[in-house]
């Protein structure tokens, strides 16, 4: 089972207590995945339909609790994904129906379908507790969680600018910095950083989920820094081996060239003793030296004799290079 459907199921058995909770919950159900049928003789049929079994019994739970209407439910075979099945509920009689439409808001005071898609000014999201129910039910309904253990990805899909921009608002007011783009036809409220993925589970109310999270998470980073630790340990060593290989390189070619004997009494010492403690770091040539030197003495003298060796190249170039006298 993914990441994400282990959230929806563990948001399909919350329930909120609160008769007003249940609305906005079963509100957002509707609004992101229901469709309202109006027949011939005018009579409303709700229906929703999901691939998620959670989402289904959630639906079916809420409006035997909230309603105390027996739904229809018919399952059906994906026919272009075979292994997948397809939920619907249906809510067949004409009255209960409009019960709900009622309910949730769908309806306007002339009976015509209509959604009010503010936040504050909707009766059914006024409160904190019904914003919560309203956002679980909005993730139930079509979102989507990336395993967070590849990359963290928080989706809700909405078929409107209108409703994508009303969920981002509900977002808001609990600090939750959601973003919305436009993917093919559809609308996506999405989150992408972890500590607000985090806090948008604890808003759902999904405490198990959160705290797995809240493990990967500490993993990741735990991880991640050890990554980083070892890339600046090993980048230092990398550069300490290259300065000896240098240093070695520049002493032999002083060596071999004018012999050591031409060098003052500290570079001669300093370039014996490189040569004899080929891996010894600057504080252990610097203890070899009589009389001892600190780490930054060894360093300048080391400095000087790269120098020195540099000059003496420059010089050897310009001298092959410097025309024949007849």
């Amino acid at each position: 089972m993914s990441f994400s459907s282990k959230v929806k199921e563990e948001l399909s058995r919350q329930s909120s207590t609160a008769r007003h909770c249940q609305i906005a919950e079963t509100a957002a159900i509707i609004s992101l995945c229901g469709r309202i049928q109006i027949s011939e003789e005018n009579k409303y049929c709700v229906r929703i339909q999901t691939e998620n079994v959670a989402v289904a019994r959630k639906y079916f739970t809420l409006l035997k609790k909230t309603f105390n209407i027996v739904t229809d439910i018919s399952i059906k075979h994906n026919a272009y994904l075979h292994k997948n099945r397809i939920y619907t509920v249906i809510i067949r009689e004409h009255e209960d129906a409009i019960r709900v439409l009622k309910a949730v808001k769908l309806l306007n005071a002339e009976g015509e379908i209509e959604e009010n898609l503010f936040v504050m000014q909707n009766i059914v999201t006024q409160q904190s507790c019904c914003r919560r129910a309203f956002i679980r039910g909005a993730f139930l309904a079509s979102g989507s969680l990336s395993d967070p253990e590849k990359f963290y990805h928080f989706e809700i899909v909405c078929s409107t600018e209108a409703k994508a921009r009303q969920l981002q608002q509900m977002m808001g007011t609990f600090q939750l910095d959601a973003k919305i783009v436009m993917r093919k036809k559809y609308f996506i409220v999405y989150i992408k950083e972890g500590s607000q993925i985090v806090e948008v589970l604890n808003v759902m109310e999904a405490p198990v989920s959160l705290m797995e999270l809240e493990n990967i998470r500490i993993l990741k980073e735990m991880r991640n820094s050890v990554n980083r630790q070892v890339n600046c340990e090993t980048a230092n060593i990398n550069k300490t081996v290259s300065a000896a290989v240098k240093q070695l390189e520049d002493i032999k070619y002083i060596r071999d060239t004018i012999g050591f004997d031409a060098l003052p009494d500290n570079l001669r010492e300093m370039a014996e003793t490189r040569l004899l403690k080929q891996d010894a770091t600057l504080k252990e040539l610097g203890e070899a030296l009589d009389p001892p030197v600190g780490k930054s003495g060894v360093n300048h003298r080391l400095r000087k004799l790269s120098e020195l060796a540099q000059k003496m190249r420059e010089d050897a170039v310009q001298g092959l290079n410097r025309p024949s006298e007849e």
